[in-house]
């Protein structure tokens, strides 16, 4: 798979606010916490407030977190983290993502009591791709992730009715409606039909 390169202009699903005097930081990000938007991201330095997530994307979102709570329950590898949760992903220059939804393996889960966000790429990550997201924003994502350690990506696209599978190891594969998603490595025996997730 050719690499991802992240796109120079800003992505359309984002405001990008005006630049602080300093450096954004993690402890500026977490004072902001949340308005009517739904949440913020720092993408190399640079503040972002993304859209609220539509009811039409909210419900491939609880679909995925309740599949993936279901196999969990039967195989207690680690913990399932929704759409608000922010992830460290690069330090310098700042790069904190807040996946629809991550999934940690319990080894990975730090031990000591943090209060911050944790600096880790999530195991599994899955994006549901809304309407005004560009395909310059999703590569961004991707390449984000990939970079940072994450070994299993998913890119839903509700409308289309595919999955766009991405792997540490550079592997790619698209499934269609009629597809099963499978956990791979990450969440072995997992296994969700999409037409389960697109009915």
């Amino acid at each position: 798979m050719p690499t991802i390169t992240a796109p120079p202009a800003p992505p359309s699903d984002y405001t990008v606010l005006p630049a602080a005097a300093q450096a954004w930081t993690e402890a500026d990000l977490l004072r902001l916490g949340h308005d009517d938007h739904r949440q913020y991201e720092l993408v190399r330095g640079e503040l972002r407030q993304m859209s609220p997530a539509s009811p039409f994307h909210g419900r491939f979102e609880i679909r995925m977190i309740v599949a993936l709570s279901i196999y969990l329950a039967n195989h207690p590898l680690g913990e399932i983290f929704p759409g608000d949760t922010g992830f460290i992903l690069q330090s310098s220059p700042l790069t904190i993502r807040a996946p629809d939804v991550a999934f940690v393996t319990t080894a990975r889960i730090p031990t000591e009591d943090v209060q911050g966000l944790w600096r880790l790429a999530p195991d599994l990550v899955i994006e549901i791709v809304s309407p005004s997201e560009s395909a310059r924003t999703i590569a961004e994502k991707v390449s984000d992730y990939l970079a940072a350690g994450t070994r299993l990506l998913w890119v839903v696209y509700p409308e289309q009715q595919h999955v766009h599978e991405y792997r540490a190891a550079h592997a790619f594969h698209i499934y269609h409606a009629g597809d099963t998603l499978d956990g791979r490595d990450v969440l072995p025996g997992f296994q969700y039909a999409l037409a389960t997730l697109f009915g």
